[in-house]
């Protein structure tokens, strides 16, 4: 129900797991167990457990604004600290000396001195562009009026 927004909390640097296919059951326990808040549309997992947020919006932008609204430290600016396809840590990545270079990359920019970051986890590179200036102005277009 609530994809979207996970990739959006990714991208802003929060550790975000997401239920997709998950039963309620194992949902919260790994909520439990992990030490985490359940944000949802469904209004009898939010009320199974006390640490949830019930989103009211099928709407992102609505969902990003109660959000920040309920969690006024949540980032709201792009970062470089979590894959936005599976939430592992990214870091610093550079190509090895006769390794093949990904097809996907710019790597005229590369060669500029443009950062290039990979998932820990599943691979995935990263690197601040047009879209990253795209998700930075949508963030603050739906963070207006949504706290400090």
């Amino acid at each position: 129900m609530v994809g979207r927004l996970a990739r959006y909390l990714r991208f802003v640097g929060c550790d975000t797991a997401y239920a997709r296919g998950w039963s309620d059951d194992r949902v919260l326990e790994i909520a439990r167990r992990e030490d985490r808040i359940v944000l949802t549309r469904d209004r009898a997992l939010a009320r199974r457990t006390t640490r949830a947020l019930l989103l009211s919006s099928p709407a992102i932008s609505e969902q990003w604004r109660q959000v920040v609204a309920s969690f006024p430290a949540i980032p709201r600016t792009p970062s470089f600290r979590r894959c936005t396809l599976c939430n592992g840590g990214l870091v610093p990545y550079a190509v090895e000396p006769g390794q093949p270079r990904p097809e996907t990359v710019p790597w005229d920019r590369v060669a500029a001195g443009l950062p290039l970051f990979r998932c820990g986890a599943c691979g995935h590179l990263y690197w601040e562009g047009s879209h990253t200036a795209n998700v930075g102005r949508q963030l603050a277009r739906w963070s207006e009026g949504s706290g400090p």
